[in-house]
């Protein structure tokens, strides 16, 4: 595990958020999460979106779709056709699935969307996640990002970049996204779950890339198993 010698769980993961947040600052707008957290189907619609693909082109189908609808609401998105949908959302890819799974959403949630806020607002945060899940295409990952952007409730979303930061500081060797998250949640309080989390997507798409990623730019590396490793011959 990458702890810090000396320290603590709680200590290194403070240094880790103090480190990042030295590093790199949140720009709302590279986060489609942050642009639609005003309004709860806005938002469901976004993450919905932004599954496997990359936040820029979900932010490119969300305006194309707020400029046709203004307000994205159940009510206006049911309006449309599946074709209609599908052809605004498609720089987001996998256009035609996505507009069934959003369009199911919309009707499911016509004239009821306060009623639903208001439900899932009085549950706690595991069963808030199992109701936002009955939607087809809502997974572990898309509900906590509701939950923790709208909602602030205690929960650690965990996303591609997150899981493999995770992996190589040597944190958690599986690739459970409920580990990962219980990892995150207990080791930073509740109030920096948020920064936190952008800070991790930020570090994961600027320097702890996917392919070359670049260890001597990194602050973290001191703490880190896999650079450790990488500068083994042995290994």
């Amino acid at each position: 595990m990458g702890l810090a010698q000396g320290s603590t769980l709680g200590e290194t993961c403070g240094r880790i958020g103090e480190e990042l947040s030295r590093k790199y600052a949140i720009d709302s707008r590279r986060f489609i999460g942050l642009l639609a957290r005003g309004n709860l189907f806005e938002l469901l619609v976004a993450v919905v979106l932004s599954q496997n693909t990359s936040d820029r082109n979900a932010i490119r189908a969300f305006e194309n779709l707020k400029g046709k609808l203004g307000v994205i609401t159940p009510e206006t998105v049911a309006s449309l056709s599946i074709e209609e949908l599908a052809e605004l959302i498609r720089p987001a890819g996998l256009h035609a699935q996505r507009a069934r799974r959003i369009k199911e959403i919309a009707e499911a949630l016509k004239g009821r969307l306060q009623e639903f806020e208001a439900r899932i607002r009085e549950l706690d945060a595991a069963d808030a996640r199992e109701v936002l899940k009955q939607f087809r295409g809502v997974g572990d990952k898309t509900a906590d990002v509701i939950l923790l952007v709208y909602f602030g409730k205690k929960v650690f979303p965990v996303d591609t970049h997150i899981k493999r930061i995770t992996q190589r500081l040597g944190f958690v060797k599986s690739g459970s996204y409920r580990e990962i998250s219980s990892f995150w949640s207990r080791c930073l309080p509740p109030e920096k779950y948020l920064e936190a989390h952008l800070l991790l997507i930020e570090h994961g798409r600027e320097t702890c890339r996917a392919r070359r990623p670049l260890c001597g730019e990194c602050p973290l590396r001191d703490l880190c198993e896999f650079y450790r490793n990488a500068l083994d011959p042995g290994v």
